[in-house]
């Protein structure tokens, strides 16, 4: 498989929940997960697939709620096709949630996560900020994803906010 192998993103079934435990064991071998659980996971996130030549190399699970998506999940494998996978998942996934009007992606990294991490979230226009600082829907998204972070990894997705029912 290599780097200029083409890259094809689609919405996961619950068919795929073997090759998805599959995956995220090889990739995150420290963290097992069950196609049981990854099937639950479903249930309450949507995830986007990355497949090259056949094989998962990348997966995406996001929320949408008032107007604000949520990365709940990311996982390129193997490490050199992040920035590859990474912005093909990204894309598609920000291009759907424009589609249904998002204002804004976020992502809840932990306090202590590396410079690296920081950067490779940053090459795709994400910028850490504070939740204090957020408007209410973003600040209450955030919040429910995590109620002890102070800040949020976020792109804004539309210049203009919806102030009123659409």
């Amino acid at each position: 498989m290599t780097e200029s192998s083409q890259i094809r993103i689609r919405r996961a079934r619950p068919a795929d929940s073997e090759r998805i435990a599959a995956f995220v064991n090889r990739g995150r071998p420290h963290k097992p997960v069950t196609p049981s659980e990854v099937l639950q996971r479903l249930g309450a996130v949507g995830f986007l697939l990355a497949e090259m030549e056949g094989d998962i190399v990348g997966l995406l699970g996001w929320q949408v709620e008032n107007l604000v998506v949520r990365v709940t999940d990311f996982l390129v494998f193997p490490a050199r096709l992040s920035l590859s996978v990474g912005r093909a998942l990204l894309t598609e996934m920000e291009e759907a949630a424009r589609e249904l009007m998002c204002e804004a992606a976020i992502l809840i990294l932990p306090a202590n996560a590396p410079p690296e991490v920081l950067q490779f979230w940053e090459a795709f226009g994400y910028q850490r900020r504070d939740i204090a600082g957020l408007p209410r829907a973003w600040r209450e998204a955030a919040r429910e994803a995590n109620p002890l972070q102070d800040q949020v990894v976020l792109k804004q997705l539309r210049a203009d906010r919806v102030l009123q029912p659409i």
